[in-house]
């Protein structure tokens, strides 16, 4: 039996803290998962859903970047007609996807089984959502064909829910909605090769939130503000490109 079977709420809390200190992120996102697993299970508070993201965008955040080294690895190769080398790296690669299809599927499993139906608020279930969207986003990446398709159709759902209930019952300076819209806009531009709507709904989002900074508290000051910079910076980045593509001859 491990020494962590029968915690409490608080001290897997405690544990899931320390891990991020350590850096080591399976072990974090394994005792947030069994905080969701434990009987009677009550939506997360605020501080214990940053908590679960950290973990799963750290532990899939890792293979999603080994993902894009080895697939460049692989066409460097593949330009080279090297057949035997590509195919080797190709193996691995398919080993990684293997494993950010079962991170993702459970952190799917875990959202649609437990987080967004005890979801206790419009923040809440807001945040579970964009993070649903995120989870097939980060399938359409390295999935292709009908697969992409449906990973993309699966996304653009999640971020839909999400965005009609943030923009109803969270204001344009919150976080979370603000964090949504940039994940959002980002899918279109990655993801749809979209740049009018990525450009759309981040112009909006900062507009929006630029409009109604005077109600924006203390308490969300920072996290609201770097993410308005973000956006803000995506926009000038995606309309320079834009601009260059189409000077180029």
């Amino acid at each position: 039996m491990e020494f962590d079977e029968f915690l409490t709420r608080k001290q897997y809390v405690c544990l899931a803290k320390l891990a991020e200190k350590a850096d080591r992120y399976e072990e974090m996102a394994r005792w947030m998962e069994k905080i969701i697993r434990k009987p009677c299970f009550k939506d997360f508070t605020a501080e214990e859903r940053c908590l679960f993201a950290v973990a799963y965008k750290n532990v899939v955040g890792s293979r999603r970047s080994s993902w894009w080294a080895i697939f460049s690895m692989e066409h460097k190769e593949e330009s080279r007609r090297n057949e035997a080398d590509a195919a080797i790296i190709k193996r691995y690669r398919v080993r990684i996807e293997a494993e950010l299809s079962s991170i993702i599927e459970g952190v799917l499993g875990l959202l649609d089984s437990h987080l967004i139906p005890s979801a206790g608020s419009a923040e809440s279930k807001v945040f579970y959502l964009k993070l649903k969207g995120d989870c097939y986003r980060y399938i359409a990446e390295f999935r292709a064909w009908e697969e992409r398709r449906q990973a993309a159709k699966d996304a653009a759902a999640a971020y839909y829910a999400a965005q009609g209930i943030a923009h109803v019952d969270l204001g344009p300076t919150h976080p979370v909605r603000l964090e949504l819209e940039l994940n959002f806009s980002e899918f279109f531009h990655d993801i749809m090769n979209s740049l009018d709507m990525a450009c759309s709904i981040a112009d909006k989002a900062f507009k929006s939130a630029l409009d109604d900074l005077d109600n924006l508290g203390m308490d969300f000051y920072k996290d609201s503000t770097l993410i308005m910079q973000l956006l803000r910076d995506n926009l000038t980045l995606w309309k320079a490109g834009a601009q260059r593509q189409t000077v180029e001859p």
